[in-house]
């Protein structure tokens, strides 16, 4: 091969590659652009290597044939045009990867995460060990060569330094040769982990500053297109948050249109009342129903539970009610009614409602009042500075369908006296040591100050309950209705 003119030696290498790479384009359209996009860069490099092989065999048939080549020097060759061809089978597999990434971004093509993980540790491994091989293979040849033809230079000083200078310029030849390969291809692999970096890191950006609108494309099936799967999963499960989170705004907005605005202006009396939700919506209600000649239904009700199931529960209960108000004759059958409806309503859920409604007539200075399982209303009288229940039994309405329900009667009342009508919220909130707030702290709000509006006992009472709660998280709902009497 020494005596071989190197045009035609590089003729033969040149035919070689050409036919090889007129057959690439239909290979490749056939066996590599047909598969999944994290499958292309290995069929790639397979390819381009077997197109190598196909180059290096043609290259040394034509030498050995049209030349005479002796077979020694046939498998150099083989082998050099083989270990270039492994080079470039790596850099344009790395190239196929770089193209898949560029067009998944600028596409945001997201795909699923692979199933099976090709490691970038193990990728890096074989690719390190094969090319540390090749290199030793081709330097283990070349001294071995040398070696053998530095035997035959003889003793002259000046034909074995000419040998010796001419080794070594052929070695350095040859290691800047692979060098360049080596660094040509850390360059490509650098390139695509800079774009799957940079690709990674813009898509978490734009979470952080609350960008949900882009996906991480799985690209690779590496680590990069594991992350890139979990941090998919990541964003779904944000944007389905997020949509929970508006959807619970937009039923928060609708409960609180079910809340009265304020309280009706009915003489002789001071009302005032509040529902304070532990979630975005919940199961409390409260509301003023303004009943024939002048008087006046205020209804206390808490929902089993908390939460849009027990808000959903609430509004049907508050439908029924409403209903039941426009033919309403006394408390009573009042609760009779709702009960029936809310029991085929509830028998699926198994949830219940409990009610206090209290009907005031101020003409006649009377109330009546029924109680379907809820905490009494408290009444105090500031001239004897004495507190009573309005209480009674009553079962919750949901439970059973055929429950009657018994009314209770006040006759007259004394100027400024106060009714408080509230949900077990109040007298069940815990401070941070796990003491309940009770019913005594309650009275003793209310005895404070008995003198101040309805608004303003209301207040004095939620303010307590929240600085008794503290740094606790407020477990219930909190519902109150104040009644001063006029």
């Amino acid at each position: 091969m020494a005596g071989l003119p190197p045009v035609n030696l590089g003729a033969h290498i040149l035919t070689a590659f050409l036919i090889a790479l007129l057959l690439r384009g239909p290979l490749q359209k056939r066996y590599v652009t047909t598969v999944a996009d994290v499958s292309q860069p290995k069929r790639q490099f397979f390819l381009d290597q077997l197109l190598g092989v196909a180059a290096a065999l043609i290259a040394a048939g034509l030498n050995v044939g049209r030349y005479g080549f002796p077979v020694g020097s046939a498998f150099k060759l083989f082998f050099g045009v083989v270990l270039f061809s492994f080079f470039i089978a790596l850099d344009m597999a790395l190239a196929r990867e770089h193209a898949i990434i560029v067009n998944a971004v600028s596409h945001n093509i997201v795909l699923p995460p692979p199933k099976r993980l090709f490691s970038m540790t193990r990728r890096f491994s074989l690719v390190a060990v094969s090319t540390a091989i090749c290199i030793s293979l081709v330097n283990v040849l070349v001294i071995a060569r040398d070696m053998s033809w530095l035997t035959t230079v003889g003793t002259d000083p000046a034909a074995t330094m000419d040998a010796i200078l001419s080794v070594t310029y052929e070695v350095m030849f040859i290691m800047a040769v692979l060098l360049g390969l080596a660094v040509n291809l850390i360059l490509s692999y650098s390139r695509n982990l800079k774009l799957l970096f940079r690709n990674e890191t813009g898509v978490l950006e734009r979470v952080t500053n609350g960008d949900l609108s882009r996906l991480v494309p799985v690209a690779t099936r590496d680590e990069f297109g594991l992350i890139a799967g979990h941090t998919n999963t990541m964003i779904e499960g944000l944007r389905h948050r997020l949509q929970l989170i508006g959807a619970l705004k937009l039923a928060e907005e609708v409960q609180r249109t079910l809340l009265p605005a304020g309280p009706p202006d009915v003489p002789g009396l001071d009302l005032a009342g509040t529902s304070i939700y532990c979630n975005e919506t919940g199961g409390d209600y409260y509301d003023y129903l303004l009943l024939p000649e002048g008087r006046v239904g205020i209804v206390v009700a808490d929902v089993s539970g908390h939460g849009i199931d027990a808000a959903l529960f609430m509004a049907s209960a508050r439908a029924f009610l409403l209903s039941e108000a426009h033919i309403f004759k006394n408390p009573s059958l009042l609760a009779r009614d709702v009960n029936r409806y809310m029991t085929r309503d509830s028998a699926p859920t198994g949830r219940f409602m409990s009610m206090f409604f209290l009907e005031v007539d101020p003409v006649a200075k009377t109330l009546r009042w029924v109680r379907a399982g809820h905490e009494p209303a408290v009444m105090y009288r500031p001239a004897g500075d004495t507190f009573h229940e309005l209480g009674g039994d009553g079962m919750a309405l949901g439970v059973v369908e055929d429950t009657d329900y018994r009314d209770y009667l006040q006759q007259g009342w004394e100027p400024g006296s106060v009714i408080v009508i509230g949900t077990d919220g109040i007298t069940e909130t815990r401070n941070p040591s796990g003491e309940l707030f009770g019913s005594e702290r309650t009275r003793a709000i209310i005895r404070t100050h008995a003198a101040s509006s309805a608004e303003g006992i209301q207040a004095a009472v939620i303010e307590a309950v929240h600085a008794f709660r503290g740094e606790a998280p407020q477990e219930d709902d909190v519902t109150l209705v104040v009644v001063k009497l006029l």
